[in-house]
């Protein structure tokens, strides 16, 4: 059997989890919000967002995927709170989106700008609940399955995930110069509905684990 065909194999583990960050992450999906938070940008801005908001997430979320368990039982906050703060969080960014307010912050410039590298591209659209369970799980199968080795494997993995993130988010002005201002008008109320759509998504999972702990206890 080949070694990529093999359930215990190292190969097998880096595939699998780097085809799972990538439909969690998913960095086609994420190309209209990103043209759309930074509509106002200079290339050499949206580049560096593109940048900052890959290595925001990668660090936020190896950060979690090493130690997210004791941080979150240190701080008594559970899976479905997560998801509920950051379906709100998101469920603004959405408002932004489709209201317009996204064009209005035109005169900020500098790093003042590029915050929203972090916010909420960064977190909570990139590192968000989804990819941070999931990394979670992915390690803890990984280190149970081959150890050490195992855990570093699915860490190469997260980082070729965000790579492909980041040249997605990279090449974004060129497909800005093609759909022009009136495409990027559309795409950011798009974005704002897609956005909107995640939010009330990740809200209602988080109810849902609420409502599943309380009938479970």
């Amino acid at each position: 059997m080949p070694d990529f065909l093999d359930p215990n194999g190292l190969l097998y583990l880096f595939l699998t989890s780097t085809v799972m960050l990538w439909v969690i992450l998913d960095p086609p999906g994420l190309l209209p919000v990103f043209i759309g938070v930074t509509s106002s940008f200079t290339p050499k801005q949206r580049n560096q967002a593109a940048l900052k908001a890959s290595l925001v997430a990668l660090g936020i979320i190896f950060v979690f995927a090493v130690a997210g368990q004791y941080i979150m039982d240190f701080l008594g906050i559970s899976i479905p709170a997560l998801r509920v703060s950051g379906g709100l969080l998101l469920l603004l960014i959405a408002l932004d989106l489709l209201t317009g307010k996204m064009d209005e912050a035109k005169p900020v410039e500098g790093s003042a700008k590029l915050s929203v590298a972090i916010v909420p591209l960064g977190t909570p659209l990139l590192a968000g609940p989804g990819t941070i369970v999931a990394m979670m799980v992915q390690v803890k199968a990984g280190g149970e399955g081959a150890g050490w080795e195992g855990k570093l494997v699915v860490a190469l993995a997260l980082v070729v995930a965000m790579f492909f993130v980041w040249v997605f988010m990279r090449f974004a002005g060129a497909i800005r110069k093609v759909i022009r201002e009136s495409g990027v008008t559309l795409l950011t109320r798009i974005a704002g509905l897609l956005v909107a759509a995640i939010a009330v998504e990740m809200m209602a999972t988080g109810v849902m684990g609420f409502v599943d702990a309380y009938l479970g206890g």
